[in-house]
C-alpha cells in the first residue's frame, strides 16, 4: 500500500467522525446512551472484520464505521455515566474520583493490550490484534445488554464555548502527535522501533497524569491547574523540532506529553460535567469534534512536513493554554459576584423527604456548614446546580 493510500485511509477515518460520527453520536442524547453505545460495538466490530481484507475499498468501508464508532465512543459513554451518577444522588464530588480511575484503568487495560498486541502481531500476523478486539467487544456488548439501564438526553444543545474550544484545540494537537510519532521515532531512530512496547509506556504516562490529577484536584480546581498543564504540553510538542535526531529526547518528550494528557482527560471530564448540560451531553461534545476533524484533516490532505505538522500542534495546545486561561479569569470574576462558587469540597450531611416543591439541605461544605435552598430532582444535574441527594443545589459549587 502507497503513503498516499495510507494517508486516504486516516483522512476517511477522520471525515467519515466529521459528516456521521457527529450526527450519529448526538443522536445519543435524543435515542439512548446505551443504545448508542452498542452501535459502538457493532460497528467497530464490522471495522475489526474488515481488516482481513486486502481490499482497499473494503478497507475504506471499514474506516467509516470507524470514524462513526470513534465518535460514539468519545460522547455516549461518559455521558451515560454521568447521569447514572447523579441519577443515583452520588456526592457530586466523587464524579472527579470516578473520571479519574476511569483514565487509571483505561490506562492500565492500554498497557496490557499494547503488551497483547505486539506479541500476537509478533506470532500470527498484524491482523491478530483485530481478531482479540473483536472478543473484547463482544464481551463489552454482553455486559451493556444485561447490566445498563437506558438513559436519555435532549435534542438542543447549551453550552460555554469558550470551554469547547479549549477542549477542541487541545485535542488537535493531541491527535497530530499521535499520528505522526511512529514516523517520528522511526526517523530518529536506527532501528526498527518496538511499537507495541512504545505504546504500552505511553500508556504508562497516560496512568501517571490521571494520578496527578487526583494529587492535584485535592488543591485546586481544574481550571486552575490545567493552564500550566496545557503550557508543559506545548514544552514537550518542541522537542522534535528542537532535536530531530536525538531518538531519546523526542522519546522523553512524548513521554511527558503523554503524562499531560492522562491529566488533560480526568480533568477534562469534570469539567464537562460543570460546563456542560446533562440532557445535551453527547451532543455538545460531538459538535467539538467537528474543528477538531476538519482541522486534522485539513493538515493531513496538505502533505506537511512533520517538523511543520508539529509546529502546528504547537500552536493549537498554546491556543488552548490562552483560552484555558480565559476560562480561568471567568470561573475568578464570577467567584467574586457569587462567593458560593469558590466552594469546592460539598458533603452530603442530611436529607429530606421531598414534601414541598422547595425546601432546605443541609450540606457540609466547606469553609463553613450552611442551609441552601434546594429543589426536588430526579437526579438529572443541570447547567445551573449540583445533584445533593434527590435536589438539586441551586448555586452549584462544582
Amino acid at each position: 500500500m502507497t503513503k498516499y493510500e495510507i494517508e486516504l485511509l486516516f483522512v476517511t477515518g477522520f471525515a467519515s467522525s466529521l459528516i456521521f460520527g457527529t450526527f450519529i453520536a448526538s443522536a445519543a442524547d435524543k435515542y439512548g446512551r446505551r443504545s448508542s453505545c452498542l452501535l459502538y460495538a457493532i460497528l467497530y466490530t464490522a471495522a475489526c472484520v474488515t481488516k482481513h481484507f486486502a481490499n482497499f475499498w473494503i478497507l475504506v468501508a471499514g474506516r467509516i464505521f470507524g470514524g462513526i464508532a470513534t465518535s460514539i465512543m468519545c460522547s455516549a459513554f461518559e455521558s451515560w455515566l454521568v447521569y447514572e451518577h447523579n441519577k443515583h444522588g452520588f456526592n457530586p464530588n466523587l464524579l472527579k474520583t470516578v473520571l479519574s480511575n476511569a483514565a487509571l484503568g483505561n490506562s492500565i487495560v492500554a498497557i496490557i493490550s499494547g503488551l497483547i498486541a505486539q506479541y500476537s502481531a509478533d506470532a500470527f500476523g498484524y491482523v491478530s490484534p483485530f481478531d482479540i478486539s473483536l472478543a473484547v467487544l463482544v464481551t463489552m456488548m454482553i455486559c451493556v445488554i444485561t447490566c445498563w439501564s437506558e438513559n436519555y438526553g435532549c435534542e438542543k444543545a447549551i453550552l460555554s464555548l469558550q470551554f469547547m474550544d479549549a477542549c477542541s484545540v487541545m485535542r488537535n494537537g493531541e491527535l497530530l502527535a499521535i499520528l505522526n510519532w511512529t514516523p517520528t521515532l522511526s526517523d530518529a531512530s536506527s532501528d526498527i522501533i518496538p511499537h507495541g512496547y512504545i505504546f504500552a509506556s505511553f500508556m504508562v504516562s497516560i496512568m501517571i497524569g490521571s494520578m496527578i490529577f487526583k494529587l492535584l484536584s485535592k488543591y485546586q480546581r481544574p481550571e486552575s491547574f490545567m493552564r500550566f498543564v496545557l503550557a508543559v504540553s506545548v514544552l514537550c510538542l518542541a522537542t522534535p523540532i528542537i532535536w530531530p535526531d536525538n531518538e531519546m529526547v523526542i522519546y522523553a518528550g512524548f513521554i511527558f506529553f503523554e503524562i499531560c494528557v492522562g491529566i488533560f482527560w480526568p480533568a477534562i471530564g469534570f469539567m464537562r460535567g460543570i460546563y456542560i448540560a446533562e440532557a445535551t451531553r453527547s451532543t455538545v461534545m460531538n459538535y467539538c469534534r467537528v474543528p477538531l476533524n476538519a482541522i486534522v484533516i485539513i493538515i493531513l490532505l496538505q502533505n506537511l512536513s512533520r517538523q511543520t505538522i508539529f509546529q502546528c500542534c504547537m500552536m493549537f495546545v498554546m491556543l488552548a493554554t490562552t483560552i484555558q486561561q480565559c476560562l480561568y479569569r471567568t470561573r475568578t470574576d464570577a467567584e467574586k459576584v457569587r462567593p458560593e462558587l469558590s466552594v469546592t469540597n460539598v458533603t452530603i450531611t442530611k436529607e429530606k423527604s421531598p414534601l414541598s416543591p422547595s425546601a432546605n439541605l443541609s450540606c457540609g461544605l466547606s469553609p463553613s456548614s450552611t442551609s441552601i435552598a434546594a429543589t426536588p430532582s430526579s437526579g438529572i444535574c443541570e447547567s445551573g446546580g449540583i445533584v445533593c441527594g434527590r435536589y438539586v443545589i441551586n448555586h452549584s459549587s462544582v
